[in-house]
């Protein structure tokens, strides 16, 4: 599945078994190295929610690899949750984690989705409809916002009661 990005860059999505064993590595890497080592977040990334019944992988990608990355996992509750959003340095300021985000989102119609929000980034979601769920808390030495919104219909199939 994919769908056009901003630069021109497709939107990848699949399930972790889906995942060439090289872009596998290359999107793991991504995400080490911006919450890892640049946001020197001490945690084990490899969290066994990747390989979930269902997550899909989200992401952009240039001629040297991943740019973007996000993925979409399923709550016990059934809500979606979007997580390890991340984008290369030399990347960042063109609109990818804003498009794997809307991305995420058109799989989410009738679901509620939730995230946690690092609070400087609490505007880009704010902005596509989320709005914060709880109060700012500390996790791994930087400050998250737990965000939510509610479920989203295509035009003409809500119904109100």
């Amino acid at each position: 599945m994919t769908a056009a990005a901003s630069g021109g860059q497709p939107v990848h999505c699949r399930l972790w078994p889906d995942i060439d064993p090289r872009t596998l590595h290359d999107l793991v890497r991504l995400r080490i190295d911006v919450f890892v080592v640049e946001q020197a977040c001490r945690y084990s990334e490899l969290d066994g929610r990747d390989v979930e019944p269902g997550t899909l992988h989200l992401w952009t990608s240039d001629a040297s690899g991943p740019t973007s990355y996000l993925r979409l996992l399923t709550e016990p509750s059934g809500d979606r949750r979007i997580g390890r959003v991340a984008t290369r340095a030399d990347a960042r300021g063109r609109g990818l984690a804003r498009r794997l985000v809307e991305a995420a989102l058109a799989r989410c119609v009738g679901r509620t989705v939730v995230l946690d929000a690092q609070s400087h980034l609490t505007g880009l979601y704010s902005g596509l409809g989320f709005v914060p769920a709880g109060p700012q808390f500390v996790e791994d030495g930087i400050p998250h916002v737990p965000m939510r919104r509610e479920p989203s219909y295509p035009a003409g199939d809500r119904v109100d009661t």
